[in-house]
């Protein structure tokens, strides 16, 4: 296997590729779906690409309540085949695929009535439990527990004393989705796959009714290309319906968009050693544990404005504000609010009127020769959504094609993560790094964080924080340039980093320093460096400009105030 690099050299060779070879299988789309169909078809022996119109995980991968869990609440609308899958693939996360960045995270569940709540509630978690034993992946998690209040109180001292009567507490996972999706992209490319960001397809390639490929737009330098493929995959998310209409055909079924939106506070703010977990008029509502911080999340409204950006209003942060402070003794202000961040899901259009009743099943669909279509499903159970869609597209292959091994084929960083764990007192003797540095770096690209290691050997500036983002290195940012496929200060501050959204600043003051340092990398000079800093800077001010809104129309006006980066 081959290092997975995706730097500017190794994007030029893929578009080269992708230009010059007929594909397998082409797949549409970077996000953890799409990442997965392209991990999927390559080490299936198929010659695979992956094209994607702005950044991996720009759109909901990267925009998630970070959860890789079962969906607890599925039980209650006894949806046991979903929850039972998604608990599966939860465990083969946790102990085999992916141990390095996927991470178990405990949950209290306040009871607010005597007898009949810690039966009903406690009867549905041990059901969750045992489905995750029974499942042979969900040993690694400590089973549930019952709490008096004096108890849940030790655990949880933020909370009201009149809010709870006792409590459950129980185990999920969590991970950074849109690191998540880079190392899948990762992985995919060391084995074989042509993957390309910023490069957006334009229309499908016709010989007859059959799909014969697509023609891909390079973003970075205004050209376009041909790429042929016997089968294309469809992975676009809340994007599904747009991408059908390219064909000119009606799909075999409707994708509709949900806004969810979190909220970030500093750890401070929330005494507790435990996430809560909080039932709302509508749906859940979760307190995460973050590093130093919390998400608090979600919402789930109807949304048919502006996928590219979906917005927060203030009525959002405001409703997730009342919900919390409805537990919290000491409640949260909107001064307490250091990030926003807003993401749809994908739900497959069914005939509920209220987008939290929609399926989160999964749809895979041939609605043309040569075009694969997947939809719907969520996070966790990515692995086995990439697994039908690529079942599908094999079915129209004429020839022999292995079944799919991604059950047994670890991300990029695991192998050998556990190993560097055990010894990261003494990689951070030999590097300088605190043990506490080594540890965030070990947490985030597993047994690849020797190759920002191997960096800051070379220059030992890099091995210091980034100004007004400390928890990160500088040469994290040049990793993320040089290694990750980030073409942009956008995708750095955003997405291969959470700067945008763990500061109160939105990242605005680690800007420049964080542009300048990917300057000798991509190739920029002075003059697009101050572009992107101050692309970056209007971005966050229509953002924040947004979330002073009444409503979605007002927000999403305002935060399409702030214009796309320009390329080179």
């Amino acid at each position: 296997m081959r290092t997975a690099t995706l730097g500017p050299a190794e994007r030029a060779t893929a578009l080269d590729q992708l230009a010059r070879q007929e594909l397998d299988v082409l797949v549409v789309g970077a996000g953890v779906v799409g990442a997965g169909v392209a991990l999927d078809a390559a080490t299936r022996g198929l010659a695979t690409g992956l094209v994607e119109g702005r950044d991996w995980a720009a759109g909901t991968s990267s925009r998630s309540s970070k959860l890789i869990h079962g969906g607890l609440r599925y039980l209650e609308m006894l949806d046991f085949a979903l929850v039972r899958e998604a608990l599966k693939e939860r465990g083969l996360l946790l102990e085999r695929l992916a141990p390095h960045l996927v991470k178990p995270v405990p949950f209290l569940y306040p009871l607010q009535h005597r007898g009949w709540e810690r039966l009903y509630a406690g009867s549905g978690v041990a059901l969750y439990d045992a489905m995750s034993v029974s499942s042979g992946h969900g040993r690694g998690l400590p089973l549930h527990r019952h709490l008096s209040r004096g108890r849940a109180l030790r655990v949880a001292p933020c909370l009201r004393k009149d809010a709870l009567v006792g409590a459950l507490q129980y185990y999920d996972a969590q991970m950074d989705d849109a690191r998540f999706v880079t190392t899948l992209v990762r992985t995919a490319a060391s084995y074989g796959a042509a993957v390309a960001n910023r490069a957006r397809v334009v229309g499908f390639l016709r010989e007859g009714e059959r799909v014969v490929g697509a023609r891909v737009a390079d973003v970075e330098q205004g050209t376009e290309f041909e790429v042929r493929a016997r089968q294309v995959v469809n992975a676009t998310g809340v994007w599904t319906d747009d991408t059908q209409s390219m064909i000119g055909e009606r799909g075999q079924f409707h994708v509709r968009a949900s806004k969810g939106i979190h909220l970030v506070v500093p750890k401070d703010r929330i005494h507790s050693t435990s996430g809560l977990i909080l039932r709302t008029e509508k749906s859940v509502l979760f307190v995460i544990p973050w590093g130093r911080h919390w998400i608090i999340g979600t919402t789930d409204t109807d949304w048919d404005l502006d996928k590219a950006h979906p917005a927060a209003s203030s009525a959002d942060i405001d409703y997730l504000l009342e919900h919390v402070n409805t537990v919290l003794a000491t409640p949260l202000t909107r001064d307490d609010v250091e990030g926003v961040y807003a993401g749809l899901r994908p739900l497959l259009a069914g005939e509920s009127d209220a987008t939290s009743k929609l399926s989160r099943e999964h749809t895979v669909a041939h609605p043309v020769p040569g075009l694969v279509v997947v939809a719907g499903g969520k996070y966790t159970t990515y692995r086995v959504m990439a697994k039908d869609a690529v079942d599908e597209a094999v079915h129209a292959l004429d020839q022999r094609v292995a079944g799919c091994v991604t059950e047994d084929v670890p991300l990029a960083g695991a192998e050998g993560y556990r190993a560097r764990w055990n010894a990261r007192t003494g990689i951070a003797r030999r590097t300088g790094l605190h043990v506490a540095r080594v540890e965030h770096l070990l947490n985030r690209y597993g047994a690849l964080a020797e190759e920002v290691v191997e960096l800051i050997a070379a220059d030992p500036r890099l091995g210091e924080p980034l100004p007004a983002a400390e928890d990160y290195l500088r040469a994290e940012v040049v990793y993320a340039a040089s290694h990750e496929g980030a073409r942009h200060l956008d995708d750095v501050l955003t997405r291969r980093t959470r700067i945008s959204i763990e500061t109160f600043d939105r990242g605005t003051r680690s800007a420049r320093e964080a542009a300048e340092l990917m300057a000798p990398v991509l190739g920029w000079d002075s003059g697009q460096v101050d572009r992107e800093v101050e692309h970056y800077e209007k971005r966050v001010q229509a953002e924040r400009e947004s979330q002073r809104q009444p409503d979605d129309l007002t927000a999403d006006a305002a935060r399409l105030g702030a214009p796309e980066i320009q390329p080179l």
